[in-house]
């Protein structure tokens, strides 16, 4: 009897410590999604409490102004444009498109169409110019053994050909063609973007890189006036110009960084 009373003792305990863990077991598991819910519950406001913002005195909120004005009006700019997006009605597809540029230039646009010889002009010179950018960006290689501007030529004009190719835009009604502008000979030409504005970008960068500033500067002052023609002839809308500038810089930046990993894998040899 007394060999056997432990093992009596030991089964009861062992069902009892059975009932009352699975027990125990049921009630977590009965509460567990609520302990999660908690959990995150507090991971949350915990994340808020943190918060940057929170962390804001006035005098914080006046130095952002004081210090940063660009982003701020930017943040201006981005509220004022969604009120109009919001109210703005759309141009029908029947009509033709709403550019501002075109209206600025409406009365440069009656005279030149009254000239045509001035036009002439004006379009020989605009070539002129583009063959300056041409000459300037290959001489910087096959001169000058620097690759950069002519490597951000070859990139930017791709890329507009694929862009200008997918998206055609339509040739405005008041365009003012020249058999002498480039494209020489008023053959097709992509609308979107310019590669008129970017190469000449692309070129005064260089020039400004290289510490040619008067050359730079004077490259932007024809740019402006190649902008401005541009416009009055309808050559171009303005979004094409304004976004031939940014490319410039783009493919200016791209190319600088293709170089630069180039030459640390010592693998330029252009």
């Amino acid at each position: 009897m007394s060999g056997a009373t432990p093992r009596l003792r030991s089964s009861s305990t062992n069902q009892s410590n059975g009932h009352f863990s699975n027990r125990v077991n049921k009630q977590n598991t009965e509460h567990f999604p609520k302990m999660v819910k908690k959990n995150s519950s507090n991971s949350i406001f915990s994340c808020l409490s943190n918060a940057h913002f929170l962390k804001w005195t006035a005098g914080d909120l006046l130095g952002v102004a004081l210090n940063h004005p660009i982003p701020c009006a930017f943040a201006l700019g981005l509220l004022f444009f969604m009120g109009v997006e919001y109210t703005l009605s759309m141009i029908p597809p029947t009509a033709p498109p709403f550019d501002l540029g075109f209206i600025a230039t409406a009365t440069l646009n009656r005279m030149l169409a009254a000239r045509p010889a001035l036009n002439t002009i004006l379009a020989a010179l605009n070539t002129v110019f583009v063959g300056m950018q041409t000459t300037y960006i290959l001489w910087t290689w096959l001169i000058e053994g620097r690759p950069r501007a002519t490597i951000s030529a070859l990139f930017m004009f791709t890329c507009r050909g694929f862009l200008g190719y997918v998206t055609q835009l339509p040739l405005p009604e008041e365009f003012l063609g020249s058999g002498a502008d480039f494209p020489v000979g008023n053959v097709s030409f992509f609308l979107f973007y310019s590669g008129h504005v970017a190469a000449s970008v692309i070129a005064s960068l260089d020039m400004k890189r290289m510490q040619r500033w008067k050359l730079g500067y004077t490259f932007d002052i024809l740019n402006v006036l190649q902008f401005i023609r541009l416009l009055t002839t309808r050559g171009h809308y303005t979004i094409d110009l304004a976004v031939g500038v940014g490319a410039g810089m783009l493919f200016d930046s791209l190319a600088g960084k293709y170089v630069d990993n180039k030459k640390l894998a010592g693998a330029l040899s252009m």
